[in-house]
């Protein structure tokens, strides 16, 4: 039995297939991690959400803003429209509904004691440990789960605040919690998101860093798994992992074998493509 963590797929299902057959992929026995942004702009939206879909409890997905985005449209939130229409198959299908209540009832983080791993989209503001985390995380997760899913898709976006407050309430409060799960690549030491900030490091104003950089932050303990940051590319540094690397944009898709007691091991698959990593993700 073995545990993968998988980077970002946005639709890229041709490519996942290939990087399952290359590691031998035991449906039976092996377990998938996903870091979210299954669907959105690349071609097969529909056939990555089916296929994970039926793994069962064999694959573990997060949610990410693609995923988020694509919950948003069924919603009738049109703020960010599907310019490419490469969710119209998903909106459209039979198993339309189906598909839409599986998706939102994904977690927007993980954690596997076993492995001593959790996985995120995004990434966690400075002060929040991965404990601290999940009970946030729940907070979003039971608003998606509830009578209160189609409000939240209404008024999910917005980058503010931009700042963690244990007095921030309502809506506000859960803006602040999904976009650091699903947004969050840039942030000063006092935990300010810096959510216009997309390109890699190095690139950002002054006085901002990487999430995962702050010194001290309270999850700097934890071993964390995400993605969302195809400019970043594959890292592993500051006890984290970064696995999009850029499969949508003719990148890698990557996947790491994980194990508790060991180094996981990196496993990329070259992806075809006719663009780079953009910013604007």
């Amino acid at each position: 039995m073995a545990t993968y963590a998988i980077g970002d797929l946005q639709g890229c299902y041709d490519e996942l297939m290939r990087l399952l057959d290359r590691i031998h992929f035991d449906p039976g026995k092996d377990h998938l991690w996903f870091a979210g942004d299954i669907v959105n702009r690349g071609p097969k939206s529909l056939q990555a959400l089916r296929f994970i879909k039926a793994l069962g409890k064999q694959a573990i997905v997060v949610l990410g803003n693609h995923d988020l985005h694509l919950l948003a449209l069924s919603q009738g939130n049109t703020r960010l429209l599907d310019r490419d229409h490469s969710l119209d198959p998903v909106l459209r299908a039979k198993d339309r509904d189906e598909l839409l209540y599986w998706l939102r009832n994904r977690p927007l983080i993980y954690h596997n004691q076993k492995e001593g791993f959790s996985l995120v989209h995004a990434g966690l503001p400075p002060q929040w440990d991965a404990q601290t985390a999940r009970a946030r995380a729940r907070e979003v997760e039971k608003r998606l789960r509830g009578d209160g899913f189609p409000d939240f898709c209404l008024h999910m976006y917005g980058n503010q605040p931009v700042i963690w407050s244990d007095k921030l309430k309502g809506m506000e409060r859960l803006r602040f919690i999904t976009n650091c799960f699903t947004r969050l690549r840039y942030c000063n030491q006092r935990g300010r998101l810096a959510l216009k900030e997309k390109g890699p490091p190095g690139s950002q104003p002054r006085g901002i860093m990487p999430w995962y950089a702050i010194p001290g932050r309270a999850s700097r303990n934890d071993r964390i798994l995400f993605g969302h940051w195809s400019t970043l590319g594959y890292l592993h540094t500051d006890n984290v992992w970064a696995l999009d690397s850029g499969c949508l944009w003719g990148g890698k898709l990557t996947a790491l074998k994980l194990k508790r007691d060991k180094p996981p091991k990196v496993i990329q698959l070259s992806c075809p493509g006719a663009s780079s990593p953009k910013s604007s993700k």
